[in-house]
């Protein structure tokens, strides 16, 4: 659809409209759904950019369709930075599509924005909302999770072959290892070669100027001539289930207790394995690598009382001001965080009281909406009257008109505060029923909070927290809340340290 001009101040959002026929049969216009979402956005301060018609098109499955794929183009290249749609049955009816969705969303740092759910991720209270949400869901799947690897390190210790493919050389046959015609005399080269030479990148020369390649028939490399001359199965044991995938091509060692064991017939003997082996354990020794650079929760919030950062250093668990040379315990601090974090949420009069007064002015605009609807019926009843009357010959075309003209006018004011009125309602119910859904999840944080990984605990934390103020000699912490009552009012917490 035609893209709009661009209004660099606002944030540029896109509109889904997706109706299906049995949505329209039963009165649901994808014009209807269009207005809304134009009415929300104009309430919210976001400039449409981009229409995305699937009208028609069943939930499903979207994913494949054009204008699903022209939207997470738009959204990854950072044309959109939102996607206003009336409610998630409209984005899509299938989970794991959904899902996919959320994901893309969230890597690519943009909003999902469904007004029937009250959903908006650009604002401090729904991104707790999606981060606590999100949280709870990758918790529920690593303990699916863990039945499934239950059941690995079962068939892993009885030595039944788990998915995946056989090590270089050999294949599966009747779910065993034996040695492959064509690659097995090429690995065992590998060693020959690097016994001679004890360079990998030599290995990998004269592999390649033999005509050799890998199992895809690419070039070899140090990394993969590493990899075979490091693998136990050339000496007759092929061990499995020994690490967990953690994404991006990166991998984690699992305990050797999970470790499962399937023999196979050598390429190499034993003592030429280890001989190779040795030599590639002293070569790794003399390369000094960089460590990863380390994570802590409370990084680029928290700053000393001097107002210099705060951060941890390599040998301590401690955050550290360089300038003060003070330092605060890593676990106290956030022992001191999810205390005020119970508090703050724990706080019913104030949640109370912040509830009620949205609550309150939802109900005005609810009841003005109703009372615009009421007119708007009378108004059209008056329409069909007077032109009853024309049809009749009671009226002359001047006369039909002089009285329809001003009801025609009266119509199209009470249709436009409707919309008006409808996206006030909208915003209404965001802030007051998200507030609502964020205190009842945050309070089940207590919990939560010990099986959750670092990277969760620090979104949750970023979503929350502006900033934290350490004052060590006067031993006060100050917390700066963000996202309640409002996204516009912070809130002073100071604990004792």
């Amino acid at each position: 659809m035609k893209t709009s001009p661009s209004h660099p101040t606002k944030m540029s959002v896109g509109v889904w409209i997706r109706v299906s026929t049995d949505d329209q049969a039963r009165g649901e216009s994808p014009q209807h759904h269009l207005e809304r979402a134009k009415a929300y956005a104009t309430a919210k301060g976001y400039h449409i950019r981009e229409y995305y018609d699937l009208a028609g098109v069943s939930g499903k499955s979207v994913k494949e369709h054009a204008e699903a794929k022209r939207m997470l183009q738009d959204i990854k290249r950072g044309h959109i930075k939102g996607l206003i749609f009336s409610k998630l049955a409209r984005l899509a009816r299938n989970t794991k599509e959904l899902l996919e969705f959320a994901e893309t969303f969230q890597k690519q740092g943009a909003a999902l924005i469904s007004i029937e759910e009250s959903f908006d991720t650009s604002t401090p209270i729904g991104l707790l909302f999606y981060t606590i949400i999100a949280a709870m869901a990758q918790w529920e799947r690593e303990e699916i999770g863990s039945r499934v690897s239950a059941s690995v390190k079962v068939r892993a210790k009885l030595g039944k072959p788990i998915s995946g493919v056989a090590p270089f050389g050999y294949e599966w046959k009747d779910r065993k290892l034996v040695q492959h015609p064509e690659r097995a005399p090429i690995r065992k080269l590998a060693y020959e070669l690097f016994l001679k030479h004890r360079r990998k990148t030599t290995v990998a020369r004269l592999l390649n100027q033999g005509g050799y390649r890998t199992r895809d028939g690419k070039e070899w490399y140090d990394t993969t001539v590493t990899r075979v001359l490091t693998d136990t199965s050339a000496k007759g044991v092929y061990y499995i289930n020994r690490s967990k995938s953690l994404g991006n091509w990166k991998s984690e060692p699992k305990p050797e207790s999970e470790w499962g064991t399937v023999e196979c017939e050598p390429l190499v003997s034993e003592e030429v394995w280890n001989e190779v082996n040795r030599i590639l354990e002293e070569q790794k020794k003399n390369v000094i690598r960089p460590g990863p650079r380390p994570k802590h929760l409370f990084s680029s919030l928290l700053q000393c009382v001097c107002g210099r950062r705060m951060y941890v250093l390599s040998n301590t668990p401690k955050y550290f001001c360089e300038h003060c040379k003070k330092r605060v315990p890593c676990a106290d601090l956030e022992a001191i965080f999810l205390e005020k974090l119970r508090a703050y949420f724990g706080d019913a009069t104030r949640i109370t009281g912040y509830v009620r007064q949205a609550a309150d002015s939802a109900k005005t605009k609810t009841d003005l909406l109703a009372a615009t609807a009421t007119e708007i019926a009378k108004v059209k009843d008056q329409m069909t009257k007077t032109h009853q009357l024309y049809l009749a010959g009671a009226a002359s075309v001047e006369r039909f008109k002089e009285l329809n003209d001003p009801l025609e006018d009266r119509l199209r004011q009470l249709q436009e505060e409707r919309v008006r009125l409808q996206a006030e309602v909208d915003v209404g119910r965001a802030d007051t029923l998200s507030a609502e859904a964020v205190v009842e999840e945050a309070l089940k944080l207590q919990e939560l909070w010990p099986a959750l990984d670092l990277e969760r605990k620090r979104q949750i934390v970023q979503s929350l927290v502006q900033s934290i103020t350490v004052d060590v000699d006067a031993r006060r912490i100050t917390l700066i809340f963000t996202c309640l009552p409002s996204s516009e009012e912070t809130t002073n917490i100071q604990q004792r340290l």
